[in-house]
């Protein structure tokens, strides 16, 4: 079986996991199907303690709730930079935040002007795996071509959510890590700050710091 394949099947058995879940979760404990459906039954060799598990998986909780907390318009004033012991760049930006699918994930979609580099747009999809218990992103902008995948932790007191992201340089070539930490002043406040590695003088250093206020 060829990778495309494997996609398609593993692709297939994760919607009929959570098709089946949705349904099964619709029908409670009633034991009998809605009139003119079918009544659910489990897959071959399933237990209800599966299906279970496959309901919890998807259902949003406080997590999704904290991240849908945040949608709206924010106005960042922003400093870059562009190497350890550099001069940070002064820059404004934008971040449109956004719900997707009932509160599952938010969408934040970012916009700012460089300067001589151009306009920048970028974009991350957010959101809670209860599987695994983190926050997850991926990220993805018109400055590269890869997809940047991160994971997050947020403080017991919810102020800070501090995410490692994973990426391959494209200076080394090698396999990198970005460190970005999400600072909640208030309801309207909050601050991203991120660290990654210089590959020419391999130590890390202060990228990104963005100060945003909600509109």
């Amino acid at each position: 079986m060829n990778c495309k394949n494997c996609l398609i099947v593993t692709s297939a058995l994760v919607v009929a996991c959570a098709a089946g879940a949705l349904a099964f979760a619709q029908q409670g404990s009633d034991k009998h199907a809605p009139a003119g459906q079918p009544e659910m039954k489990l897959p071959p060799g399933w237990t209800m303690d599966d299906m279970q598990a496959c309901v919890a998986a998807g259902t949003p909780g406080e997590h999704h709730a904290f991240l849908a907390s945040r949608t709206g318009s924010w106005h960042g004033t922003e400093k870059m930079w562009m190497g350890a012991g550099t001069e940070p760049m002064s820059l404004t930006c934008t971040s449109e935040v956004t719900s997707m699918w009932e509160n599952r994930y938010v969408r934040s979609t970012m916009s700012g002007d460089m300067g001589e580099w151009g306009m920048f747009h970028g974009e991350a999809t957010m959101g809670y795996d209860n599987i695994t218990n983190q926050f997850v992103c991926s990220w993805v902008d018109n400055m590269g071509t890869m997809i940047m995948n991160g994971t997050g932790t947020l403080s017991p007191d919810k102020k800070t959510l501090k995410w490692t992201y994973n990426y391959t340089c494209p200076i080394t070539k090698k396999p990198a890590v970005m460190r970005q930490t999400d600072t909640f002043i208030s309801d309207n406040e909050m601050k991203m700050e991120m660290w990654g590695m210089d590959p020419k003088q391999n130590k890390e250093y202060k990228m990104i710091e963005i100060n945003f206020t909600k509109k």
